[in-house]
Formats: structure tokens, sequence, C-alpha cells
């Protein structure tokens, strides 16, 4: 007998609003509440939020910190030197496979929270504790922490007008505090939908709170799963066990710009440095055709041969096609080659690009 899903503290608002639940990395989460096209718009035009609940928060302190967490992740810890920054990371194994894609936060002197994947976080609170030092202390405060991203153009304000006067934003990827209406959150700024907003963490004991007071604003739109997955799709992000699991390095997922070629001595150094030297043999590649909706493990076709399967795809509500991710050989994945894609019974068009797909945000437009 399987174990019933985990519920996050704003279950019952979900179901209260008539939201679709459905089972998601153990966890039974709202896929959508009035469509997901009219949810996507809501985000890409005003402000959607999206109960994040399930993800994974890690909090580690002490002197040696740093340099445990620069061993475990990719990226270079010195961009965030200073207290309240942030940075996307990947965390590999020996042979370079992708273990989780996360965030790391500087909170504090000596002190660092990690956010992770929902469907990870047993496995990367076993892999991080595990090369951590006695020194080091960690802490998984997953439980007891509820997180909601508020996300669009008009998101900032949103929270800029609960924060009250003289309360200021904090930068792209940075951390800063607030009090909403008597709730202490943090605000990050960070999303994954290719808008402007920030992402809030409260205890859980004040979610819904934080969730109805967000929503007293009428500009404010409840947002699902579904309108999450086209949002960061269409801005070409990538889906922890879509588009990169353990058995891809973070160069042929499209990544290498989170493992910078001046850092060594992290897990997996080795086995990157071996695959940029001789280059990849598959790339995760964008692909739009003009009939038909893309969908994971639908095939790529080049000549009538197989060359590839649908790592993501959807329909694209802004775009109004279909768009997809999809690992292809590396002579394959040059922008503009021609492919076939099928779908159902019938082989349509595809195209190479790179993504990602829609260009122009609230991000693109204030220059983040």
């Amino acid at each position: 007998m399987s174990e019933p899903s985990r519920t996050t503290p704003l279950h019952d608002e979900h179901v209260a609003l008539g939201a679709r639940m459905v089972d998601f990395a153990g966890w039974r989460m709202p896929v959508q509440y009035r469509g997901i096209i009219d949810e996507h718009n809501a985000v890409r035009t005003g402000v959607g939020i999206f109960d994040v609940s399930h993800m994974g928060e890690f909090r580690l302190f002490g002197s040696d910190a740093k340099a445990a967490l620069e061993r475990i992740v990719t990226n270079d810890l010195d961009r965030i030197d200073v207290v309240g920054h942030a940075l996307y990371t990947v965390m590999c194994d020996e042979d370079g496979g992708i273990i989780d894609d996360l965030i790391v936060y500087h909170t504090g002197d000596l002190e660092y929270l990690v956010v992770v994947n929902a469907a990870n976080r047993e496995t990367d609170w076993a892999w991080i504790t595990s090369h951590l030092p006695s020194a080091v202390e960690a802490v998984d405060e997953s439980d007891r922490t509820a997180l909601v991203a508020v996300q669009g153009p008009g998101a900032v304000a949103v929270v800029s007008e609960l924060a009250g006067t003289g309360w200021e934003p904090p930068e792209r990827f940075s951390l800063g505090e607030a009090t909403l209406d008597g709730i202490g959150v943090l605000v990050a700024r960070t999303g994954y939908t290719g808008e402007d907003g920030v992402e809030l963490f409260c205890h859980t004991s004040h979610a819904v709170a934080l969730w109805r007071l967000l929503l007293s604003f009428p500009e404010v739109t409840p947002c699902g799963l579904g309108a999450r997955d086209t949002l960061r799709l269409e801005m070409g992000y990538a889906l922890y066990g879509s588009d990169m699991d353990r058995g891809v390095d973070p160069v042929s997922a499209g990544l290498g710009w989170v493992v910078p070629k001046t850092k060594s001595g992290y897990i997996g150094d080795a086995a990157i440095a071996r695959i940029r030297e001789a280059g990849p043999s598959h790339r995760l590649v964008g692909l739009t055709v003009n009939e038909g909706v893309p969908r994971h493990g639908y095939a790529l076709l080049r000549e009538g041969a197989e060359v590839g399967k649908v790592a993501s795809g959807t329909f694209s509500p802004t775009l109004g096609h279909g768009i997809a991710t999809a690992y292809v050989p590396a002579g394959l994945a040059e922008p503009g080659t021609a492919l076939e894609m099928e779908i159902r019974r019938k082989t349509v068009e595809a195209t190479v690009v790179r993504p990602p797909f829609v260009k122009e945000t609230s991000l693109t437009a204030s220059g983040s």
C-alpha cells in the first residue's frame, strides 16, 4: 500500500477555492483553479500566487559552512559573499550527475539557507549532511516553513503596499525581511515564472493568514501547478525529473553557467571537466511546433530515425503553439535545425530554438 500524500498548510484553502487537486512529488497539490490558461495569463499580465510550501528548506550554520557548501554545490559562493544575496546552482555526484538544482541564500554571518525540490528533499538532506564536517550544524526547517510565490508585473507592488511606507523590496536574487499585516516574512526576489516577483517564507502557523491577505487584493489570482509549468517552460527553466536528473550532467543540460570553469574542488568537478573538454554527446535544446501539443516522452525524428524524446512539453498560452525541450545529439543542437516529432499518430515539423521561448516579460523590461 502506498503512503498517503502529504499536504501543505494551505491544503484546505485550495479545496475551499475549488482547486483540482493532484498528487505531485508525494504531495497533494492544486493543479488549477479556474483554468491553466487564465492563471498563466494572470501572472504574465498581473499577479498570481502559488503555494510552494512543499519545497524543502535546510539551514546550515558554522564557521565551516561556506567551505562545506562550496564542496557540495557547483556554483561559486564568493558571488554571494554579501549577506542577503542568493545563488542558483546544482548539486552533483562524483560522476557529474545532477542530484538536484537548488537556491542558496546567504542569510547571515556563517549561515546559509538552501531551498531544494520537494521530490528530492530526503535524498538531498542525506547527501548534504553526509558531506558536512562536524563543525557545521544543519537543520531541516521544511516542516515548519511555508512558502508562497507572488509573481507577475504587479507582484512587488502588492507586497510593498502590505509592507508599508519606507519598506524597500530586495534586489533581484536577494533576500530581505518584511512584516505584512503583522506577519513576519522573509522576502526573496526570486521565482520560477520569468516575471518579476517574490517568494515569501513564513512559519506554517501564519500560512493561511498570509494566503488570505494576498487574496484580499482583487488583482491577485490563485494559481496551480499547471500554470507554474507552462510559465517556467516558456522561459526554458529546467524541471528536475524531466529536463535533468542524476543521469545528466549540467553541461549537457545547458547549465554550464552555474559551473564556473574557474572553480574546482566540488564533488563531480573531474567528471564535468572531462565532459567539457570532450564536448557533450547530447544537449538539451528548445523546440517549437506549429501543430499539436508536445508531451514528455514523445519521439523526435530525423529523416525517419528516432534521435531523442521530449523532456518537457506544453502548449504555450503566450505564443499560441507548442513548445518543448529535448536531448538531441550535439550535432543536431544548432538553432534552426529541422526535426520531426511524433504527436499521437501524427508526425509534425519541429524546429530547434534557443530558449527562452518568450523573450519579453516584466523581468526583461526591468533589465533583470
